[in-house]
């Protein structure tokens, strides 16, 4: 098998990476343009394709690092996995509960692990990197995609059969959601909805670990073609496929990413089959390369490294705070370096509150480029 260096890969995990970030980020979660929203509950906008991307390129690394792993042997395979998982799930879980305290009151309080959510977008990835890695590892590609393919059908049968009668796909009717609270407790999931559900639950971790056996069997291929338009045809005629898939399967399994729904695997990973075909002609074929793939690459030097930073600098940050100004009873208003930004800059560029919250989301990602630039020039790249 060819072990040609694809460039392409390397901007693909990237522009997932700053995507993540992005719609991460806004100056204010009630002023978002609609693409940068998540579907309400069935359905799939740009903001949802950014992490099953991610998972897809997860797989595509995948399949460069695994013949290396099937030569050391079992033990190394194992060693190596089990290490990865455990890291990715700890920081994922630091993550959750950093900074460990929160302001209450005017004083600084412990944030109590009981309230802690365990799971999350970290943890996601780190459990769907195990178990891929291993259905891939000992069942070979012909086996991994007989089983990834089984996973979705049997979890859509179980969504059937074990959720609620007339909307087994509903926020109520979800199975797994019951068997979530059962093993991690209320306490620590999400409440984003409105009640306790986590879009990253266990259950619905079993169909996205096909998103990363769908990445690897994508990368597995693009190396064993080599770059030529014969393996692009086929890698682009495999996403359109996917995609119609996707469409078909979504009148009686509905497309949803809360849930990770069988129909959602298909079309996410068929767009992802597209986008990565696209950036294979124009980086591979034309060598259309230049600043904006540049953008991108940076931040697929340190993926992990920069997503994590993204999300622990603005909650050390907001502990380093001071009064803005006084609410109508004479009470001090606190705010802290990245809301005060928002507050006196980017929230007064337009009457348009959403562009402000774009304007600062952009400037954010901005920030976070610019470290990604230095850690690429001087050589540092942080992985686990």
């Amino acid at each position: 098998m060819s072990q040609q260096r694809y460039y392409s890969l390397d901007v693909f995990r990237g522009a997932t990476v700053a995507l993540m970030i992005l719609v991460n980020n806004p100056g204010s979660w009630g002023h978002i343009f609609s693409p940068l929203e998540h579907a309400s509950w069935h359905g799939c906008t740009p903001t949802d394709l950014v992490f099953p991307f991610f998972l897809f390129a997860v797989g595509n690394a995948m399949s460069f690092v695994m013949p290396k792993l099937e030569k050391e042997g079992n033990s190394a395979f194992w060693q190596k996995v089990i290490k990865r998982t455990i890291l990715i799930f700890a920081i994922g879980l630091f993550l959750n509960w950093s900074p460990f305290v929160k302001w209450s009151e005017g004083v600084l309080v412990f944030k109590p692990w009981e309230n802690v959510r365990i799971l999350g977008v970290l943890q996601r990835i780190a459990l769907c990197y195990f178990f891929a890695s291993v259905i891939v590892y000992y069942g070979k590609a012909r086996w991994a995609l007989f089983m990834g393919m089984m996973i979705l059908v049997i979890y859509w049968a179980l969504n059937i059969v074990l959720g609620a009668p007339g909307h087994p796909y509903s926020l109520s009717g979800f199975f797994g959601n019951a068997i979530d609270q059962s093993i991690l407790g209320v306490s620590h999931i999400y409440k984003g909805e409105g009640v306790p559900f986590d879009p990253e639950g266990l259950i619905s971790m079993f169909p996205a670990i096909v998103q990363v056996i769908l990445g690897y069997l994508a990368g597995q291929y693009i190396q064993a073609k080599g770059k030529n338009y014969e393996m692009l045809a086929h890698l682009l005629l495999t996403g359109v496929v996917l995609v119609l898939a996707g469409y078909i399967w979504d009148f009686s399994f509905p497309i949803n990413k809360k849930i990770w729904t069988s129909s959602y695997v298909l079309y996410t990973t068929g767009l992802a089959m597209l986008s990565l075909g696209m950036l294979i002609y124009l980086l591979e074929f034309k060598e259309t390369k230049g600043a904006w793939s540049k953008f991108f690459d940076v931040f697929g030097k340190n993926p992990l490294f920069i997503f994590v930073l993204s999300g622990f600098l603005p909650r050390v940050l907001a502990l380093l705070r001071w009064s803005d100004h006084t609410d109508e009873q004479g009470k001090p208003v606190y705010t802290s370096a990245l809301p005060w930004f928002y507050e006196h800059v980017c929230k007064n560029v337009n009457a348009d509150l959403r562009i402000g919250s774009f304007i600062y989301a952009l400037c954010f990602i901005a920030f976070m480029a610019s470290l990604a630039y230095l850690l690429d020039k001087k050589k540092i790249y942080i992985k686990v």
